[in-house]
């Protein structure tokens, strides 16, 4: 058949050239087009925040996309995708990309960000939380580098720079000849999600000698928070406090359950959900405890509540108190024996107190212990940080990482607060200043130890999955562990949840906040513009060839016949 063909195309060639010559050409160009291979690329993104606190609205409002890719080098950024990489990111790019309405803005992550350095690092973290600050009616996305997607930002970004060519056919060549993309997201517009759940989780140590007895308050909250929630991992904040937490507990069950050892004092741990949204969890179990039941360990006589938060590196530690402790209570105690113990045994730690009043006016609390000050219950924060402001605290950059890059969890450095935090409590619980025992004295040592290996994978596990509290519902693996993990310990371990009022929300969360995207390779409408022109062309050329098709066959036969052989 192939062999018939090629007679006939053959045949015709030979016999007329110009009939030969518009049928192949087209076929030609259609058989030589580029084939539609590598048109499309998929991959994952995240979207900024987006929430409702105190009736305040934060974050991105929009979730869908459907537009042409653009960097923000280009002239015209008016319903384009803003496409920008974090080495090249400033808030000054991403106000001029909402500035010249920009129909979405995406930015590119590296996969790991311990490999940024320090100072864009550092200076991403102190931009968030003004990407949050102001409500953002586009679409905000976060992905992570991969190799197709880092191709389709250098295209865009050869296309997208044109204003240094010479002249303007240059400029027109480049535009039709680049490559565009369109940027596509798969999911639905945002909703609100109805009836989520906040989980918090309760477990405690009885006291022995008598039912009034004072009790001891530990918490720290477990969830995280950054500009993308599912970005935030939370390394330091507060994956290290629950850390703390969870190795409290064990250290104290084994010693509770030694007659001998077994302290005057209740120990109450409470690790809490919803932390980063003004402390929801704790709020609700506060109200739980003090205003809806006659059985509490709250109701009785409360020691104090230390609460725990961003542990995990530094040489400084931090006693954040709404009101400075009376001489003579136990808040007061726990502060000398803390200042006792660092400088004692660890002299490189530089301990301090740090009073700050509790600001009713703010939209947020400062720190959780803020929570039990509001109900009149003596407390205080633990960190090593000296402000509430730092940005460490809700950043995406709050990873496990090495050494001098970003922000780093120190395990030497948790498991030498551990133990400060713990050596303290033991001196209060028993109390050995009272009794005469030397400055230096170490209870936790030998087989009593802190464990720096259980403290690293507690951390590990913390660390190896998002755990904003938008993503942590009640059927959650994170909170499943963490009762586990209390269950081996504590007695009496339950459950407290919380949902937003239906009438009068305090916090509201919203869905999509992980889509895939497609970027379809395109060209631009001045590419479309161009082959019309020259479709148009050809076929005037053609239709000229047919009306005069006598004339040119005559001329092309005149040109292509042999000329006689003279004798």
């Amino acid at each position: 058949m192939f062999e018939e063909a090629s007679e006939v195309f053959e045949n015709m060639f030979k016999a007329s050239f110009p009939l030969s010559f518009i049928v192949l050409l087209p076929a030609v160009l259609f058989l030589v087009s580029p084939l539609p291979a590598e048109a499309a690329h998929e991959f994952t993104v995240y979207r900024m925040q987006q929430y409702d606190l105190q009736g305040q609205a934060y974050g991105t409002r929009s979730s869908v996309l459907n537009t042409e890719a653009r960097t923000v080098e280009a002239d015209v950024l008016s319903r384009r995708c803003v496409i920008m990489r974090l080495l090249d990111f400033s808030y000054e790019k991403y106000q001029k990309a909402l500035r010249q309405s920009a129909g979405a803005v995406v930015i590119i992550l590296p996969q790991n960000m311990s490999t940024m350095p320090q100072d864009i690092v550092q200076q991403f973290m102190e931009i968030e939380p003004e990407l949050l600050a102001t409500e953002t009616i586009v679409p905000v996305y976060f992905a992570l580098e991969e190799e197709e997607l880092l191709s389709i930002y250098e295209q865009t970004l050869t296309s997208s720079s044109s204003q240094g060519l010479a002249s303007a056919a240059e400029v027109l060549l480049h535009t039709a000849t680049a490559n565009g993309f369109q940027m596509v997201t798969s999911g639905a517009q945002s909703k609100a999600v109805s009836d989520w759940a906040i989980t918090s989780l309760e477990g405690r140590l009885a006291g022995v000698g008598g039912e009034d007895l004072p009790t001891i308050v530990l918490v720290a909250h477990y969830d995280s928070f950054g500009v993308a929630p599912w970005l935030s991992y939370g390394a330091d904040s507060n994956g290290s406090g629950v850390s703390v937490l969870l190795e409290l507990a064990r250290l104290f069950s084994r010693l509770y359950t030694y007659k001998r050892t077994h302290a005057a004092y209740n120990l109450l741990f409470f690790v809490s959900g919803g932390g980063k949204f003004n402390y929801q969890g704790t709020k609700r179990w506060l109200e739980d405890n003090l205003d809806h039941t006659d059985s509490s360990l709250l109701q009785d006589n409360v020691a104090f509540v230390l609460c725990l938060d961003t542990l995990g590196s530094s040489d400084s530690l931090h006693l954040h108190v709404s009101k400075p402790p009376k001489e003579g209570s136990p808040q007061h105690t726990l502060l000398k024996e803390l200042e006792t113990v660092s400088s004692s045994q660890y002299p490189e730690v530089k301990f301090s107190m740090v009073h700050k009043k509790i600001n009713l006016a703010d939209d947020t609390l400062a720190w959780e212990h803020e929570r039990f000050g509001i109900r009149r219950l003596p407390a205080f924060t633990l960190s090593h940080l000296e402000s509430h402001r730092s940005a460490a605290r809700s950043s995406i950059m709050d990873v496990r990482s090495v050494p001098g890059k970003g922000t780093q969890v120190d395990v030497q450095t948790l498991s030498r607060n551990t133990k400060i935090i713990a050596e303290a409590l033991a001196r209060v619980i028993y109390n050995l200043t009272g009794k005469g025992a030397p400055e230096d004295l170490q209870i936790f040592t030998e087989q009593m130890q802190v464990q720096e290996e259980q403290l690293s994978s507690v951390l590990d596990w913390l660390t190896s999955q998002p755990r904003a509290a938008q993503l942590v519902d009640k059927e959650s693996p994170v909170v499943g562990t963490l009762e586990y993990y209390l269950s081996r310990y504590l007695k009496d371990v339950k459950r407290h949840y919380v949902k937003a009022d239906k009438r009068d929300p305090e916090f509201v969360f919203y869905d999509q906040l992980k889509q895939v995207m497609n970027a379809y390779r395109v060209k631009p409408a001045i590419f479309d513009l161009l082959l019309a022109l020259c479709i148009a062309v050809y076929l005037g050329v053609m239709y000229l060839a047919i009306q005069n098709f006598g004339l040119l066959y005559s001329v092309v036969r005149k040109v292509t016949q042999p000329k006689a052989k003279q004798h």
